[in-house]
């Protein structure tokens, strides 16, 4: 593996390095994890790295790897930068042939994930999106009982995302992390809505297997002096005709990261939450509801492939977003020079779920412009 950000500083960079490393699988041999030289240099000092590996710019990086042997150059590239810098990166990665892991959103517009979905398939090389929460085996579970008709016909779902961490001007004491999330020079057109908004929907139309077809969205600032939103309701329609509410907040004060997730069918209805995440509960029509834990011999292979540990020792968010590197790997490992990956057949998303958080983002903001009641998501 080699890295374009996350450096020592960054806060997603140490994520996906413990993730990518957790399988003993992966190796983390290059990066330029900077575009400050000096700072790149110091990530691959503390990471022990050869420093010949340690490049100034992904330029730099992509030129000279390409040109090392077979055996000795990188295989694919993880992209941890800031939205805006996520797009010409994984251009430049695939086109010089490496695979690509990117973190979401994949681009800044939906013009870019179209682009990038050209090269992918110009190139035939693996794209991975970094939608985290799709790895926890017990969302696999809820996944595979949607599917195998366990619910009947979906009819409703509720998604929610409530965070509060920016319910102050964060972004004005000099953080980090709300300096670039809330600038829509390096966030884009979204704030809460592109940061976690996209996570909300690309959770409901992972386990419902639906596509969202429109929404009536309303956004919100309500932080004084923010750029972009902070705050974001809206109703949902789905491709079968089931109806849902999503919302996605980072001012609920006193809530950390409290994703979830209840869906309705006609025999029955499951609740999933990510502050919870071993455990699904599952609530039926005519019986007494049922607690399913993550470890029980009766899950299906989809969720039991990606638990490491036995029933009551907990895994948590650093195992999902693991779970999408140890997918992604399986692919690598099959993958031949001609032959196409199916991202689905190893249950990672890929860069058509890229392009949906993009649409997703772009028919939300269109909707909360539009005096109409619904807007079409294309």
């Amino acid at each position: 593996m080699g890295m374009v950000g996350g450096s020592i500083n960054s806060f997603i960079g140490p994520i996906h390095r413990k993730a990518a490393l957790m399988d003993g699988q992966i190796d983390l041999v290059a990066g330029a994890f900077s575009y400050l030289p000096e700072e790149s240099k110091a990530t691959g000092e503390a990471l022990f790295l050869n420093p010949h590996r340690v490049y100034d710019t992904y330029d730099e990086m992509f030129e000279k790897e390409k040109n090392l042997p077979g055996d000795q150059r990188i295989d694919f590239v993880s992209i941890v930068t800031p939205n805006h810098l996520h797009f010409d990166p994984a251009r430049k990665a695939l086109q010089n042939g490496f695979h690509v892991v990117v973190e979401k959103p994949m681009t800044f517009t939906v013009a870019e994930a179209r682009q990038l979905k050209k090269v992918v398939d110009k190139k035939g090389l693996i794209l991975a999106l970094t939608h985290t929460y799709t790895g926890y085996p017990m969302v696999k579970e809820a996944k595979h009982l949607v599917a195998a008709g366990e619910l009947g016909n979906i009819r409703k779902v509720y998604v929610e995302y409530p965070q509060g961490w920016l319910s102050t001007f964060l972004e004005g004491t000099g953080n980090a992390q709300a300096s670039w999330r809330t600038d829509p020079k390096r966030s884009g057109a979204g704030g809460a809505i592109g940061d976690i908004g996209t996570h909300a929907a690309n959770l409901a139309e992972y386990i419902t297997g639906l596509k969202i077809t429109e929404v009536c969205a309303m956004l919100n600032t309500t932080v004084k002096g923010r750029k972009l939103d902070d705050d974001s309701s809206m109703l949902i329609k789905f491709e079968n005709g089931a109806t849902g509410v999503l919302l996605a907040t980072q001012v609920a004060a006193g809530d950390e990261n409290n994703l979830n997730i209840r869906v309705y069918g006609e025999k029955g209805g499951l609740e999933w939450r990510q502050e919870e995440p071993n455990t699904l509960v599952m609530k039926w029509l005519n019986r007494p509801r049922e607690i399913v834990r993550a470890g029980w011999p009766y899950l299906s292979d989809a969720a039991k492939g990606f638990i490491r540990t036995p029933a009551g020792h907990p895994e948590g968010y650093l195992e999902a977003f693991a779970n999408i590197y140890r997918a992604f790997t399986n692919a690598f490992f099959d993958f031949k020079p001609g032959r196409k990956i199916d991202s689905n057949k190893y249950d990672f998303p890929g860069i058509d779920e890229g392009i949906r958080g993009m649409q997703f983002i772009e028919t939300v903001i269109k909707s909360a412009k539009s005096s109409s009641k619904w807007t079409k998501m294309k």
